[in-house]
């Protein structure tokens, strides 16, 4: 499976409202890989690197963060591993997850609060510091992970399954990042 992160566009650090086009045009891009029978992961998704990235990732948050920062598993989701910052180890005391899709390294962070539009929301609002933003952002473009903004994960889902039957109202958030 190509590297989505080779391609210089689609690495997300900072904010700028185009880039909710990018991300959904990349979000749309990888809902067409050709994949089994389900959307689960695409036609050559590697479960072992998948963990190991997943614990690179829960390592250097930790030593980041200095605490441990275990790595959660899912079933039937877009998602197989979940880094988790406890809220202990966290400057506003909440706990953060940081879900990892099966498609092109994409990421997203999931503050307590919901989902905001942006990880800079929830740093307004007080539930991730600044200092703890950075942390997160920085461990992901080191490890290359995509991160996507939740204003575009937000939307509809307007892509190619549309015979899927969806729990709820499908967005792109559900469709990369949660229980299918």
């Amino acid at each position: 499976m190509a590297r989505f992160s080779e391609q210089p566009f689609l690495m997300y650090i900072g904010y700028v409202k185009d880039d909710d086009q990018r991300a959904l045009d990349l979000l749309r891009q990888l809902d067409r890989l050709p994949g089994p029978t389900h959307m689960e992961f695409p036609d050559g998704f590697d479960y072992q690197r998948a963990k190991a990235r997943a614990e690179a990732l829960a390592e250097r948050l930790g030593r980041d963060f200095g605490h441990p920062c275990p790595v959660d598993t899912m079933q039937d989701a877009a998602t197989y591993f979940v880094a988790c910052v406890p809220r202990e180890a966290t400057e506003a005391g909440w706990p953060v997850r940081v879900r990892l899709s099966n498609y092109g390294d994409l990421a997203s962070i999931s503050p307590p609060s919901g989902f905001p539009d942006h990880i800079s929301d929830t740093v307004a609002e007080g539930t991730v510091s600044t200092a703890d933003r950075l942390r997160l952002e920085s461990a992901l473009a080191d490890l290359e992970y995509v991160l996507v903004p939740h204003r575009p994960l937000k939307r509809a889902y307007d892509g190619i399954h549309t015979g899927w039957t969806w729990v709820g109202e499908p967005n792109w958030w559900i469709r990369f990042f949660y229980h299918l």
